[in-house]
């Protein structure tokens, strides 16, 4: 394994890695819970969101010259209808919040502690602007007795619960994609996760 190293980018810059990221996308949300049957044309796409945003942020991971590991934030604000929706079907302050892509990584990089630093990185970017007041993310939803779900699966919760963050059964989004194996588009539930800067 070589030695890691870090970057970050912002707004467009972030463009200039969309081929890496997508890739990696691809990659780590084959496995359960997400299934995902991507492709490097949807992912560019939606990748696309970030790299209009003046405020948003990408942190990413290096073994060598591969993009191992990479997480994202933007302003909710700034984010697609689907992820605003929940909370502009309330009265929530959209402008105060920030909204945490993904947080991914190959899992032979897994348990070094980047988990952590991927939240450090993102929380940090989203206080500097000090209008911010709260954080938030979406995970999906899968049934506890999914037939794909490997016996060893541990979900993220207690890790997310340590970082402070409470999770909203209120506020709820709904995403579509291919599940694996599968060429068409299905809806999957996507709960929200929330805590105070």
């Amino acid at each position: 394994m070589s030695a890691l190293s870090f970057t970050t980018k912002k707004g467009s810059e972030i463009a200039s890695v969309f081929d890496e990221l997508a890739r990696l996308r691809i990659a780590v949300f084959r496995d359960f819970p997400y299934l995902y049957e991507g492709s490097v044309a949807y992912e560019k796409a939606y990748l696309k969101t970030y790299s209009q945003s003046e405020r948003s942020f990408l942190f990413a991971v290096y073994s060598g010259d591969e993009m191992v590991g990479a997480t994202t934030a933007i302003p909710l604000r700034d984010e697609t209808d689907d992820i605003r929706r929940p909370f502009t079907q309330t009265s929530a302050d959209i402008d105060r919040i920030f909204y945490f892509g993904e947080s991914i990584l190959l899992p032979a990089f897994r348990g070094l502690g980047l988990g952590h630093r991927f939240f450090d990185e993102r929380e940090a970017h989203a206080r500097s602007f000090g209008t911010f007041r709260t954080t938030c993310f979406c995970a999906v939803e899968r049934d506890e007795n999914h037939p794909a779900k490997p016996l060893d699966y541990r979900p993220n919760d207690l890790f997310w619960q340590k970082r402070g963050y409470a999770k909203q059964d209120a506020l709820r989004s709904t995403l579509d994609w291919p599940d694996i194996g599968e060429s068409v588009s299905t809806p999957k539930t996507m709960v929200y996760w929330m805590r105070d800067l």
